[in-house]
């Protein structure tokens, strides 16, 4: 794999955190900050071979200034100050997500742990009570970590289990009342980072061994992955209407979290399954960052170390913000993991 750059991530953080939105690669300190890129980030810095331990601690301080007293995040901070405009329950998911994940990467300081467990504690209560199937996939992708490493000083065995496999039962409940012989999905359509869903579902039958989960995860991964690589690259689902059941499949516009998403899921299939197709598909997904795609563009940028906000019906939109950077940095690291043979499991695949 070519090597990359974190130059644009440096650029992009402040003391504060990782600044939302840039003007072509330069931050625009304006657009605030949020839980959800501060949490991609998190997992990013947690990863680098580079060192960086400092931005790792500025990114989990961020989420942690979020959350209230009930353990929900507000997301958004502009002008020193959290506002509720675009708060989720996917972003406290997400959040909930890189807490698990710092608390049991290896490259965590006993600092970061002990902020990472004291998240997760005040969002347990918060995330059984999920509705956005999203934010359920990404609370079982974290739970899925803790199984996988241990973590009875977060909370009991039991009480992990009962959580993760009511969760997964969710998602699996969706499926079945939502699926057909031509739609394999959990909903009537599909919109951004789809592919968490059977994500999820793979890293829940990892640690539990539920062939239920198994299945649908297959299936519905399944589904999407025949949609996506028809033409013998990825094409995404656009936002432009996004894709609806009997409907047709948006080209644009592609957005790089969306490639994170499938290549990031085929990775974690490959792992449960062992079956080479999986990986060979994250390959192909990842190689959209590069140019193989519908416009024959490179969204990555060598220059900047910046990635492109989007793939266009015009070409690329310019602009290069964190939301993109940290999806595409966490997609090359973690393949990049699985090639060198590192990875050691499947808590090592976290979602975006």
């Amino acid at each position: 794999m070519k090597e990359v750059s974190y130059k644009h991530l440096e650029k992009m953080t402040d003391n504060t955190g990782i600044i939302q939105f840039a003007k072509y690669d330069n931050p625009i300190k304006e657009s605030g900050y949020t839980v959800d890129d501060n949490a991609r980030a998190l997992i990013v810095a947690l990863n680098a071979d580079k060192g960086m331990k400092d931005l790792a601690k500025i990114y989990i301080e961020f989420i942690k200034s979020a959350q209230r007293p009930d353990g929900t995040f507000a997301n958004l901070k502009l002008d020193e100050n959290f506002v509720p405009d675009i708060d989720s329950e996917d972003s406290i998911g997400r959040a909930f997500m890189a807490c698990c994940y710092a608390f049991c990467n290896k490259n965590s300081s006993s600092e970061i742990k002990e902020t990472a467990q004291g998240i997760i504690k005040k969002t347990l209560p918060v995330i059984e009570n999920f509705k956005s199937l999203r934010a359920i996939a990404y609370s079982l992708i974290g739970l899925a970590s803790l199984l996988g490493n241990g973590f009875e000083d977060v909370q009991s065995t039991d009480d992990i289990y009962k959580i993760a496999g009511d969760m997964a039962e969710r998602l699996n409940n969706a499926y079945t009342a939502n699926h057909s012989d031509n739609w394999q999905w959990f909903e009537e359509y599909l919109t951004y980072c789809n592919a968490v869903l059977p994500h999820s579902l793979f890293l829940y039958y990892a640690v539990s061994g539920d062939k239920k989960s198994l299945r649908i995860a297959e299936e519905s991964l399944n589904f999407l992955t025949d949609a996506l690589f028809k033409n013998g690259y990825l094409s995404i689902v656009g936002n432009q209407g996004w894709w609806q059941k009997d409907g047709s499949i948006p080209t644009f516009d592609q957005q790089p979290v969306d490639a994170a998403s499938i290549t990031l899921a085929c990775i974690c299939a490959y792992f449960v399954k062992g079956k080479k197709e999986h990986l060979d598909m994250a390959k192909l997904s990842y190689r959209w960052y590069w140019g193989k795609n519908v416009n024959s563009l490179q969204v990555y940028n060598e220059t900047s170390g910046g990635c492109h906000d989007a793939l266009t019906s015009c070409g690329i939109n310019m602009n290069q913000g964190a939301e993109a950077l940290v999806s595409f940095l966490l997609t090359h690291q973690i393949l990049e993991n699985i090639l060198n043979n590192n990875a050691q499991d499947t808590a090592e695949i976290p979602a975006v």
